[in-house]
């Protein structure tokens, strides 16, 4: 499980890019590169990192559930994700 403040240290910097993305979008549409450079380096999407909603664990991401693998698995097999089981053949 990952710390705390790494936790909310992402969530801080998708605010900071939400804050921020149409400035960054007006900005680089007229090609004021200089402003750009200006604007905090948390507001780029690029730095922004996909976490497990519930774990914070950075690798294994499934996007379509938000949450890493090895959570999916753990909630799949307790039935908590509903539409989902095990597949056997």
């Amino acid at each position: 499980m990952a710390k705390e403040g790494v936790k909310a240290r992402e969530i801080k910097r998708q605010k900071l890019v939400a804050k921020y993305a149409a400035k960054r979008a007006a900005l680089k549409a007229a090609g004021d590169y200089a402003a750009l450079d200006k604007l905090p380096k948390n507001a780029s999407p690029v730095r922004l990192h996909n976490r497990c909603k519930l774990t914070g664990r950075p690798k294994g991401y499934m996007r379509q559930f938000g949450i890493s693998r090895v959570t999916f698995r753990e909630m799949a097999l307790d039935g908590k994700i509903p539409g989902v089981k095990k597949a056997s053949w």
